[in-house]
């Protein structure tokens, strides 16, 4: 009894040290947990009409884990440590969700583009799917780290605490809890499989 009691413990704190199970934040079916902005469903996906779709839970440290599809010249963003109010990209920030080869966004700064933290750092370039197919992101926000995996790829590491010191009046990098947001900005972008793990608070 004593030595199940014991591996019993043991399992436990590996799961609290690993943090909760990824769970879905779309049904496929409807917007629950998910609040203001002219979103749709179609066919189990999720498509941008406009405007900030935004959760109804404040998130601090987690996997977020996403496909998305962008039609050609799409632009979305995904807003991160938002506080609900004002825009995403300045209140909290914004990760870049983009059609990086469309002609239109060729003179953009190297910030402005996919995977990057809008106006604050670029992410790498060249491993983005063509419009009109699916990827898949997942971005990992821990304390100060943020991390942008593209199809299995990382194309940003970014440090928020570095950030800081090079753009002190930006707000939003000085967050370190808030709600998720897709940032829309009129294009049809579609969304699916989109999940998330909590993650232990970062210890100091």
């Amino acid at each position: 009894m004593k030595t199940k009691l014991i591996l019993a413990t043991f399992l436990a704190s590996i799961c609290f040290a690993q943090g909760k199970e990824a769970v879905s934040l779309f049904n496929g079916k409807d917007l629950t947990g998910w609040k203001n902005a002219k979103y749709i469903v179609e066919d189990g996906v999720l498509i941008c009409k406009g405007g900030n779709l935004v959760t109804e839970k404040q998130y601090t440290n987690y996997v977020f884990e996403m496909d998305f599809l962008l039609p050609p010249g799409g632009n979305n963003g995904l807003g991160i440590h938002y506080p609900g109010t004002g825009g995403p990209s300045s209140s909290g920030m914004e990760l870049q969700i983009l059609d990086n080869k469309h002609p239109k966004y060729a003179k953009l700064v190297d910030s402005q583009y996919h995977g990057s933290l809008y106006k604050l750092k670029a992410a790498k370039r060249g491993h983005l799917k063509p419009a009109g197919e699916w990827n898949h992101q997942k971005v990992t926000v821990n304390g100060p780290s943020v991390i942008v995996e593209l199809n299995g790829v990382v194309i940003l590491d970014a440090n928020l605490d570095e950030i800081n010191k090079q753009k002190p009046k930006h707000k939003g990098a000085k967050r370190r809890s808030g709600h998720i947001c897709f940032c829309g900005h009129g294009a049809p972008v579609k969304f699916k499989n989109i999940t998330i793990k909590e993650l232990p608070a970062k210890q100091p």
